[in-house]
């Protein structure tokens, strides 16, 4: 069975706002995904820390979960691989609508 596709409905007033926002938010699984193969917790805390704040600002509400996540994973020195990897599937699987 197929992933789902994740719908998002943004304002229209972010649409130019939105693929660079993306864009970000994809290129830190690259860094999550280092900082979880060195066991650096302190770096994954951070950047879950950022996600999580940032995607609720956007529309992005499956972000900040995932972002508080792996921020409370790392922070406790828990794996954060899994919530790294369910935040990769959602970004390449969400789709974004324009009010």
């Amino acid at each position: 069975m197929a992933p789902s596709r994740h719908s998002v409905r943004i304002s229209g007033e972010l649409r130019d706002l939105i693929p660079r926002f993306l864009a970000n938010r994809r290129s830190e699984i690259g860094r999550l995904r280092e900082a979880a193969a060195k066991g650096d917790f302190e770096e994954a805390r951070r950047i879950g820390h950022i996600l999580k704040g940032a995607g609720g600002g956007y529309g992005f509400d499956e972000i900040t979960r995932l972002g508080a996540e792996i921020e409370r994973n790392a922070a406790r020195g828990e794996d954060v691989r899994g919530p790294v990897e369910e935040l990769a599937e959602y970004l390449e699987l969400v789709e974004v609508t324009f009010d």
